[in-house]
């Protein structure tokens, strides 16, 4: 039983290495027209995350993962959307983009041009945006 007791203790555990996003904390509503400025002249991003979730804390693992772009050529947002559940309707209401969670948008020129949910977001798929 001491055999198993070592292998699991935590500094026998190897962490997985942090991803460096250049994410954009969403904090306030009039962020959004921000963004409606911003995507005219590069394509944005939200990501709204529920911090309650575990799909959603896997899809935001997955999608740090992959992200190989950098902030000159797409800009990224997070939403913790359960902290800022207001911002997260006006996205819906804005937009016109039904709420999910997780939940990826891209919009450009001030429109919404793409977004996924769950399993279906890929940071992959963004490159085709810029």
């Amino acid at each position: 039983m001491e055999f198993f007791k070592k292998l699991r203790s935590p500094k026998n555990i190897v962490k997985e290495a942090a991803v460096e996003v250049p994410w954009h904390q969403m904090v306030q509503l009039d962020q959004l027209d921000t963004i409606v400025e911003e995507s005219k002249t590069k394509p944005v991003v939200i990501f709204k995350h529920s911090t309650r979730c575990g799909i959603s804390r896997g899809v935001l693992r997955i999608f740090e993962r992959n992200y190989k772009l950098n902030d000159d050529q797409i800009k990224l947002y997070f939403l913790d959307l359960l902290a800022h559940r207001d911002i997260s309707n006006e996205i819906a209401a804005r937009f016109k983009v039904h709420h999910e969670s997780p939940q990826l948008i891209v919009v450009k020129d001030g429109e919404v041009v793409h977004h996924n949910s769950h399993h279906s977001i890929d940071a992959e798929h963004l490159s085709k945006f810029v």
